[in-house]
């Protein structure tokens, strides 16, 4: 039985690129999508022209009471579930002082609370497999610019580590966290080439460099617990650069 893998968040940017290149591995995706419904029929044909199954799961994650529906209702409909790529993400830019509770409420639920669950809900319905949490190379610098959105990703970061110990052997977790890959569509050239300053490698990442990784966890069987970072060295170049400290006439 070919394997499946459930993605989050897979009907659009990094989701997409991962659901697209697992499709070209071999793998059927289920795909789940919350509030993007064209962009997951579009993404669905492309990965059906690819010889794979794809079947759509509409679900907001913030609801942690449908995560275990969703789990199941993936498994009932596509029983070589056997993966689960944590890619869903919501983001807001504020530092500690600005941010709101909302905001924070809503990060947390997306971000933390609702890969803890279906992780929980995956390993109960799959009982065995993958699963990979895209987090943010971000985990390693401290920028309050971003704190609540940072603690996710931190958070994310731990509960891999975590998750990884419970659910051995059947179940092995990793995460991947990406650089300066798919910036926000309002990320200015001058913006880009800033942040490719303060990366090791002089340049930024593409989609590929994070979808390999992503087949390289699963692909290695004796990696659990790890978080690999894919960010051309970034995190070991100093404090890292962000959007909340660019200033385009210092540039």
């Amino acid at each position: 039985m070919a394997s499946t893998a459930l993605v989050t968040g897979g009907a659009i940017r990094l989701g997409r690129a991962i659901a697209l290149d697992l499709a070209k591995a071999g793998y059927h995706i289920a795909l789940h999508y919350h509030s993007s419904e064209q962009a997951a029929r579009e993404t669905r044909e492309e990965i059906r022209a690819l010889g794979v199954e794809c079947e759509l799961f509409p679900c907001d994650l913030a609801d942690t009471a449908a995560l275990d529906e969703l789990a199941a209702a993936v498994k009932a409909r596509m029983p070589g579930l056997d993966t689960l790529v944590n890619s869903a993400s919501g983001y807001v830019q504020a530092d500690i002082a600005a941010t709101r509770e909302e905001d924070f409420d809503q990060l947390f639920g997306v971000n933390l609370k609702a890969p803890f669950f279906l992780t929980q809900a995956f390993a109960r319905h799959a009982g065995r497999g993958n699963v990979v949490n895209i987090v943010d190379n971000k985990i390693g610098f401290h920028q309050f610019k971003y704190a609540a959105y940072l603690l996710t990703k931190k958070g994310l970061a731990d509960f891999t580590r975590m998750a990884a110990l419970e659910f051995a052997p059947a179940i092995r977790v990793n995460g991947v966290a990406p650089g300066v890959t798919l910036p926000a569509g309002s990320r200015s050239e001058e913006y880009i080439a800033w942040r490719v300053q303060a990366i090791p490698v002089q340049r930024k990442g593409e989609t590929e460099h994070i979808t390999r990784a992503v087949l390289h966890l699963l692909e290695n069987d004796f990696i659990n617990g790890q978080v690999l970072v894919v960010d051309g060295g970034e995190n070991i170049a100093g404090t890292g650069r962000n959007a909340g400290e660019f200033d385009p006439a210092k540039v």
